[in-house]
C-alpha cells in the first residue's frame, strides 16, 4: 500500500467519527456524486458510504470465506479499491451491485493466491426433497436455548457440503440466495452469461441436495 494511499485511508477512517447530520441525510447517489466531484473522493461523504455499506461487504465475505481469519483485512482492501475507482462508476444507482462485484473479484484474487477452497456457512434457499421443502436459515453464532442436537448436526453437514462446492458455484449461490440478487445482476457481476448463471445455481442446488439427502432421510 503506498504511503499516500495509506494516509488517505487513515483520513477516511477518522472521518467516520465526524460525519455531519447533513451528510447522513444525503441519498446514496448524492454521496457518490460528492465523491466523484473532486480528483480524490470527499472524505466525509466516502466515510458515510462506508458506514452504510460496511455490513454488506462483511456479509458477502463471511459467506464466501467464513474460515478465513483475515476477512477484516479483505474488507479494508475492498474499500481501498472502491476509493481508487469510484470515479469510474457511471450509474450511481447501481452502487451496491458494483460493490458486490469488487468484493467478489477480491475473493477470486485471494482464492487464486491461496490455491485452496474456502468455505461458507449456509444459504437461505429452500431445499427440495421429494415433494417437500426445508427452509434453511443462517446458523446463529450462539445457539438458542433448547436448540436440538440434530439441528446442529444438520448445519455441520450443510457447511461441509457447501465447502465442497467449486468457488464459481459457491459465489453464484451466495449472490442469489444470500444477497437476493437477480440472475441478470449475477451475470453482470461474475461476467458470465445468463444461461451459465442459471446452470451454475441449478447444479449447485442439485449437488447440495444429493449430498444432504442421505442425512435428511436418516433423520
Amino acid at each position: 500500500m503506498s504511503s499516500s494511499l495509506s494516509t488517505s485511508w487513515s483520513t477516511v477512517k477518522s472521518a467516520v467519527s465526524r460525519i455531519s447530520v447533513s451528510t447522513k441525510a444525503l441519498s446514496n447517489e448524492d454521496l457518490i456524486r460528492c465523491c466523484q466531484a473532486e480528483p480524490l473522493p470527499d472524505k466525509v461523504a466516502f466515510a458515510e458510504l462506508l458506514r452504510r455499506y460496511q455490513s454488506h461487504v462483511e456479509k458477502v465475505l463471511y459467506h464466501l470465506a467464513s474460515d478465513w481469519q483475515d476477512r477484516s483485512d479483505m474488507a479494508q482492501e475492498v474499500w481501498l479499491r472502491v476509493y481508487r475507482n469510484i470515479h469510474r462508476l457511471s450509474e450511481t444507482a447501481r452502487f451496491q451491485g458494483w460493490l458486490s462485484r469488487i468484493t467478489t473479484n477480491l475473493f477470486y484474487d485471494e482464492l487464486r493466491k491461496r490455491k485452496r477452497s474456502a468455505s461458507v456457512v449456509s444459504i437461505d434457499a429452500p431445499l427440495s426433497i421429494g415433494d417437500s421443502e426445508i427452509e434453511w436459515e443462517i446458523a446463529a453464532t450462539d445457539p438458542e436455548p433448547g436448540e436440538h442436537l440434530d439441528r446442529q448436526e444438520f448445519y455441520t453437514q450443510l457447511q461441509a457440503a457447501i465447502a465442497e462446492l467449486p468457488p464459481i458455484f459457491r459465489t453464484t449461490i451466495v449472490l442469489r440466495e444470500i444477497e437476493g440478487m437477480s440472475y441478470e445482476e449475477i451475470a453482470e457481476i461474475t461476467g458470465a452469461s445468463l444461461g451459465t448463471v442459471k446452470s451454475r445455481i441449478a447444479r449447485a442446488r442439485q449437488r447440495l441436495q444429493l449430498q444432504l439427502q442421505p442425512y435428511l432421510e436418516a433423520c
